[in-house]
């Protein structure tokens, strides 16, 4: 019986980590390991872009790319990892109950929106936390067209003023007015705890961000929560009453459940401590990538972000990490000293930064060139050819954008 690389996510960090376990197992001539990948669907969903009104080019099929490589694809729901027998029970496509076993596991199965304990929140606000919710969210936004004019239907209020609530903020006063007409009266305001427009983005690419929502139209109510959400809009804990029919929840993410199945240490974001392999602290035979690892990307003192960027690289690394510790053979320490971001700004373009200080490099149109050309290529799977794809997955390959 083959011995078997179980990986649970088939996000940016699972399929990275599926390619590059076959490519160490390829260059090894070890046909006695399988690589298999449980998800619900063999396919990549690209959450970056969910902002967008475009969501169908934000899907990549996986299948094909698996076919070519040999990985195994399992369709279903993790929802039990079992680190004593080494088993992970799944819900299939019917609901039927099965397991699959492991001797080394890839934790890759992502994040989901954080959500506090506010009234009003399960049913009136809406998310982009998944291509399921971004439907939804566009959905609404349709059906707006058909709603007696009013401020409350003209109004979209976005809670969180971080990149997600950014991006969903600037690219919404176009999304409205291609429903609503060129000559409405829209509001986009952006509620957040800062004292400023952008404050937790470093004073540079603050200041770009407050001149780029200037333009466009986009508000910021600062330094006050929102206490209560309910059918006709949002109350603020200073008392303020923002009348509106869209209240979009971007305040943060937290790490997948699964990770509370694993014993280990966890940050506040839930994500699962890991060693310089990716190997969760405290066991033998599991690791942890793209957004349930809590890993260094230096030895400064910077750890990986809950992003795509890091996931890519995550995931490269903790592939080729689980199969050389099961067949023998030196890891390759995960290390991503480059960090660089690259912030949608709707209408107004987009900003390009270097360093964890956020060096700003490009702005408006050059930037949105840059912005574009990740989102539409630099971060889609590779093509259906096995050279070309386990040459992608390389963990040594240098992190550019």
């Amino acid at each position: 019986m083959k011995q078997q690389i179980l990986i649970i996510g088939a996000g940016f960090s699972g399929m990275w980590s599926a390619l590059s376990a076959v490519r160490l197992l390829d260059q090894q001539q070890r046909l006695d390991v399988a690589v298999t990948l449980l998800a619900p669907q063999a396919e990549l969903r690209v959450r970056p872009r969910f902002y967008e009104t475009d969501l169908a080019s934000t899907v990549a099929p996986l299948g094909p790319l698996f076919d070519t490589v040999g990985v195994r694809f399992v369709q279903g729901s993790a929802t039990q990892i079992d680190a004593a027998s080494k088993r992970v029970t799944y819900r299939d496509a019917s609901g039927n109950q099965a397991e699959l076993r492991y001797d080394r596991l890839i934790l890759a199965s992502g994040s989901q929106v954080a959500r506090p304990p506010l009234e009003g929140i399960e049913h009136f606000t809406f998310d982009i936390d998944s291509l399921e919710s971004a439907q939804r969210l566009e959905a609404h936004l349709r059906s707006l067209g058909q709603q007696p004019e009013s401020a409350a239907r003209n109004t979209v209020v976005v809670v969180g003023g971080g990149f997600t609530g950014i991006e969903t903020a600037t690219e919404m006063p176009a999304r409205l007015r291609a429903i609503l007409g060129e000559q409405t009266d829209i509001r986009v305001i952006v509620v957040d705890m800062a004292k400023q427009v952008g404050g937790a983005l470093g004073e540079e690419l603050a200041k770009i961000v407050a001149d780029a929502s200037a333009s466009l139209g986009v508000t910021w109510r600062l330094g006050s929560p929102v206490s209560r959400v309910d059918k006709h809009g949002v109350q603020l804990g200073n008392g303020e009453r923002i009348a509106a029919s869209t209240v979009i929840f971007a305040v943060g993410v937290k790490a997948s459940p699964l990770t509370r199945q694993i014993n280990g240490e966890r940050d506040p974001h839930g994500r699962l401590h890991v060693d310089r392999n990716l190997k969760v602290l405290g066991q033998d035979a599991i690791y942890a990538t793209g957004d349930t690892a809590y890993a260094a990307v230096d030895n400064l003192g910077n750890h990986a972000l809950m992003t795509c960027q890091h996931a890519i690289a995550l995931g490269r690394s903790a592939g080729n990490n689980a199969a050389a510790d099961l067949i023998g053979v030196a890891p390759i320490a995960y290390s991503q000293a480059k960090y660089v971001t690259c912030l949608d700004l709707g209408g107004w373009g987009a900003v390009f930064t270097e360093g964890w200080e956020r060096k700003v490099v490009l702005t408006g149109k050059e930037g949105k060139e840059l912005k574009t050309q990740i989102n539409t290529q630099w971060i889609y799977p590779p093509v259906a050819d096995r050279e070309t794809a386990l040459a992608a997955a390389d963990p040594l390959i240098p992190v550019v954008a």
